[in-house]
């Protein structure tokens, strides 16, 4: 007797690609709404990061009869930081022992901001990725009526109570500079020089699909968009490139000055 065998059941090649091209446009979808949804995941540790620095600098200030942290005590000397020291010109800027350590938490280190990946070592790596008001947060100084701002003092930072809108006053942000590569960048900089009044290259690094994190002396945090952008021609390499740039409509230093 013949036995019959049963139907086999199972996809074409028809079916099978069919089926494949579907997957592809699923993922094609998901992809990117997860691309947007990790780099929000980001960009919130980030506020978090730079809230705590903003946080480490007002205790830093408690504990020094109101003076908030220099940004680079004795510039010329080139050897201290707000996020570090080092004991020569050679070596690189040690978080352990800078001025803010003792605030950051037990390893007193500085939380890296996890978008910000350099394309090599900078003259000011160790900082995190984020950029300080040096030009008149971390000095003491004082402002001119012709719009420039005197330093007396890069060993101290300001007097808190010396910033009058301190809602409207940066304190710490999201920073990178555009030389031949884009490395990491310790200093906010101002749309104009304080002591020379020239406009410099910008460092505010708009990160975050598009926008930074910024936190104000008074405490809060917010993202902003890049509305401007320069180049002075000094480096090989267009800071729009890297989206680096200013933010706001006014062409000054508002947003940096105590005034």
């Amino acid at each position: 007797m013949i036995q019959r065998r049963g139907k086999i059941n199972g996809f074409t090649l028809l079916e099978l690609l069919v089926t494949c091209g579907a997957i592809a446009l699923l993922m094609g979808l998901l992809v990117p709404s997860l691309n947007i949804a990790r780099e929000q995941a980001r960009a919130t540790v980030c506020q978090s990061n730079i809230h705590q620095l903003a946080s480490a600098n007002d205790m830093y200030a408690k504990d020094s009869h109101g003076v908030y942290v220099p940004g680079a005590a004795d510039f010329i000397e080139n050897l201290h930081r707000w996020h570090g020291e080092r004991p020569n010109l050679e070596a690189a800027f040690d978080q352990t022992n800078g001025p803010l350590a003792a605030y950051y938490g037990p390893q007193g280190e500085i939380r890296t901001c996890p978008t910000f990946v350099p394309e090599r070592s900078g003259f000011e790596a160790g900082c995190g990725g984020y950029g300080y008001n040096n030009d008149y947060i971390g000095v003491q100084g004082v402002s001119q009526a012709s719009g420039g701002f005197k330093v007396n003092n890069d060993r101290a930072g300001a007097f808190a109570d010396k910033i009058h809108k301190s809602g409207e006053t940066l304190m710490f942000l999201d920073s990178a500079f555009a030389a031949d590569a884009l490395i990491e960048y310790s200093f906010a900089e101002p749309r104009f020089q304080t002591q020379y009044n020239f406009r410099a290259d910008p460092s505010i690094h708009f990160r975050h699909a598009g926008s930074a994190n910024v936190a104000w002396c008074d405490g809060h945090i917010t993202r902003e968009r890049m509305t401007f952008t320069w180049s002075s021609g000094m480096y090989p390499v267009d800071p729009s490139h890297y989206k680096i740039g200013w933010f706001g409509n006014r062409d000054d230093n508002t947003y940096f000055d105590l005034r």
